[in-house]
């Protein structure tokens, strides 16, 4: 759902969709009967699509969409009480009497997944439930303050268009065949708003400590990760409410980051909970939803409410990782992006590390579906694929290191897993995340000092990118344009601009564009 203002009228236009299936199997447990809250879906207002609601219409769905979030949350404790009341099962003794060791062990951990899956969407439904409750309170603040009361304006004052003409200009633009070149230059702009609506990762779980903090950047805003008391991650500003001392130059105190000026303890939420030498007094700085899943800290930027599930990150079956390093790099990370899932450069610009003794073949291409995000190279036996929003994984077929065996990944006995993620710290620089494992050599993983073996094998081949992506950014912002004349093998990075084209087009298919939009959870 969509709303805005313009020449003080208010108009929001609605599309209330449905969202199928139950949640779990309700067994006669006496916990269903405390969680027995009426599903709110069958009473929300149908509007038809593309009608223009009031504001007390609007209104009205805001809290349709928090009782749902609200009741979906209730869903998710139930299904943890509900599984546990399982684990019980399974572990009474009358049933053990009856029940081998193995089958036991393949129950519990059975359960243990499931319990663990259940518990990470309460997370989530909580995040989601805090979202809801800004909407609403920022529709509140609007009627309240009597920002838009003009409800005479017509439609047609309001719209330059109607929405059917809309959709008509969409066809014309769908139809177009799609452009030759892209024009990638002048200086960095802001980033749009749409972008932020993802989960980043922004941290490997084994960098950050019970006692230690990572301050990071994301979109141009300073935030510090920290662990609270119960050992989970946090993602809090990084500028003390008091004033505005960076909070990393503290240190962590009982699962609290404590601001090295004047003493205030801020926990993951945001709360300031204590004030040394003065009165406490209700205080809170901004908190971001942050998971941990598979090793990696993730945390959503945006204002529209988190997605409900993570990606998964982890390499294919039967990888092992060996190395996750990171690092700040000096350039806007859309250009670090083109240069990632560009291979053809490899054999010209990577002749001191890994390419080195590659022969140049005639033609590269990159085989991928009409209109995919993922393929593999030809000729050489690597798999990649972009990963919106920042994510680029590659699969390479290897005999040995910096070695090229077959043309094709199933052609190779061993191989290497990259994870590149390339996280949008300021408009000039990117904090990359890199993962190496490799299905082959376990015994890597135990000899000293590897890791700093790949940290420097990383540098060496980033470098070897660096010095042509500063020139590149250098010419772009003074006008050149870094997108000329895309041939075959640029496939994967020409969609990779286009994807990012079509995120920050979304908001521009109507013309209210400068007040927040509100999604409601009822639609996805």
């Amino acid at each position: 759902m969509a709303f805005q203002g313009v020449k003080g009228s208010f108009r929001v236009f609605a599309i209330i969709g449905e969202e199928g299936g139950g949640l779990v199997e309700r067994s006669k447990s006496p916990w269903t009967t405390l969680f027995e809250v009426e599903d709110p879906r069958s009473k929300v207002p149908q509007y038809s699509k593309g009608k223009f609601l009031d504001v007390n219409q609007a209104l009205e769905v805001a809290r349709y969409d928090l009782q749902y979030c609200d009741w979906k949350a209730r869903q998710d404790v139930l299904t943890i009480m509900l599984l546990h009341e399982k684990v019980v099962e399974v572990l009474n003794p009358l049933a053990r009497e009856y029940k081998s060791v193995g089958t036991l062990k393949k129950e519990l951990a059975d359960l243990q997944e499931e319990l663990g899956q259940a518990h990470n969407q309460v997370h989530i439904s909580e995040a989601r439930v805090s979202t809801a409750l800004d909407k609403l309170a920022y529709l509140e603040t609007l009627v309240t303050n009597k920002i838009l009361q003009d409800r005479n304006t017509t439609e047609s004052d309001l719209l330059p268009s109607t929405p059917s003409t809309l959709t008509e200009s969409l066809d014309t633009v769908k139809s177009k065949p799609p452009r030759r070149n892209l024009n990638i230059s002048g200086p960095v702009q802001p980033y749009h708003a749409n972008l932020k609506n993802f989960w980043y990762p922004v941290a490997f779980s084994a960098h950050l400590k019970d006692d230690t903090m990572v301050p990071i950047d994301c979109f141009e805003r300073p935030w510090v990760l920290f662990r609270g008391k119960d050992g989970k991650p946090g993602c809090v500003q990084n500028t003390c409410a008091h004033r505005a001392c960076p909070l990393d130059l503290g240190s962590i105190n009982k699962g609290r980051i404590q601001c090295p000026y004047h003493g205030w303890e801020y926990s993951t939420d945001g709360k300031c909970e204590k004030m040394p030498s003065t009165k406490l007094v209700n205080v809170k700085i901004k908190a971001l939803p942050c998971f941990e899943q598979e090793g990696i800290i993730w945390i959503w930027p945006g204002n529209d409410p988190p997605m409900a599930n993570l990606p998964s990150l982890l390499p294919p079956s039967g990888f092992q990782i060996h190395a996750e390093i990171v690092m700040e790099l000096p350039v806007e990370h859309g250009l670090l992006l083109d240069n990632l899932l560009d291979l053809a450069h490899a054999p010209f610009t990577h002749t001191s590390t890994f390419a080195k003794g590659w022969s140049v073949p005639s033609l590269v291409k990159f085989l991928t579906p009409t209109s995919g995000l993922q393929g593999s190279w030809d000729p050489y036996p690597i798999d990649m694929e972009f990963r919106p929003p920042c994510m680029v994984l590659s699969t390479i077929g290897i005999s040995k290191p910096g070695k090229l065996e077959g043309q094709s990944t199933r052609e190779c006995s061993t191989h290497l897993h990259q994870l590149h993620v390339c996280l949008p710290s300021t408009r000039n620089k990117t904090r990359l995340l890199y993962r190496m494992s490799l299905d082959f050599a376990p015994i890597l993983k135990h000899v000293p000092f590897m890791q700093h073996l790949w940290k420097h094998f990383a540098e060496q081949v980033l470098n070897e990118d660096l010095r042509l992506v500063l020139g590149q950014q250098e010419r772009m912002i003074n006008g050149d344009n870094v997108w000329n004349w895309p041939v075959s093998y640029d496939k994967l990075g020409v969609r990779y601009r286009q994807w990012r084209d079509s995120v920050e087009q979304r908001s521009k298919s109507s013309p209210f564009s400068n007040l927040r939009r509100i999604q409601n959870p009822l639609n996805e």
